[in-house]
Formats: C-alpha cells, structure tokens, sequence
C-alpha cells in the first residue's frame, strides 16, 4: 500500500477531493474539524459511514476540500469520496462499502427552469374569469 490516496465525491453541485492517509482518525474538512464543519450529528454519520462500515475509524486520516451546494451535499460527496479512496486504498473493501450502498452516486439535481412556468413544474395562478 502506499502513502496517499485521493478521490472525489460529486452530489447535487458539491464536489469533494478527499485525500486519505495512515494516520489517528483525524478527519478535516476545509480546515476545519469535520465535527466543527458539520455541525449536525446526522451530517456527521455521513462522514463516518464508510470507516464504520469497515471498522477503521481509528485507521487513517481524512482531508476533505469541499465547494458548491450545501452543506447535505457536501457530507454526501464526502461519504462518497471517503469511499472511493478506500477502495484504491485496498479493492478487499469494496464488496462491503457496494453492499452497503456507498458506491452509488446520487443522480438528483436540480430541474430546470421551463419556459411559461414560475418554477420547474409550478405554473403561474390560473383566473378562470
């Protein structure tokens, strides 16, 4: 195994670079402490699906450089990132994190705009008189 591994994770408009290296378990996030980032414990377990899953919570360290979207779709580019990386790390993981549904990129985004309408799908107010 080598030293670094490095992946991203895409969700919504949020791209994560994730960088992953034997280490304490430190994870950072934007410089930041990933609890200190993400407030919210639910944001946090995302964040941590993929080292419990595997029991390596503890193992390696985790930087995370995140921009675009929200804050849920950070976490969940993370949690996707941090998979992938531990995958290049060793491909023994990837039959658990595949199990799991952590390998799968969440295609949702944003509909357009159509044109005659106020929203994606909202029309304006109909008058019938």
């Amino acid at each position: 195994m080598e030293k670094q591994k490095n992946a991203i994770g895409r969700r919504k408009e949020a791209v994560t670079r994730v960088f992953l290296s034997k280490g304490s378990g430190k994870i950072t996030v934007n410089g930041k402490d990933y609890k200190v980032y993400f407030p919210l414990v639910y944001l946090q377990n995302q964040l941590e699906a993929p080292l419990k899953k595997l029991d390596l919570a503890d193992k390696f360290d985790i930087v995370v450089n995140a921009t675009g979207g929200g804050v849920k779709g950070q976490a969940e580019a993370a949690k996707l990132g941090i998979s992938r990386a531990l995958i290049e790390m060793s491909a023994d993981y990837r039959p658990a994190l595949k199990a799991a549904g952590l390998l799968k990129r969440d295609p949702r985004s944003v509909e357009r705009k159509k044109p005659g309408r106020k929203k994606a799908r909202r029309s304006y107010q109909f008058s019938k008189r």
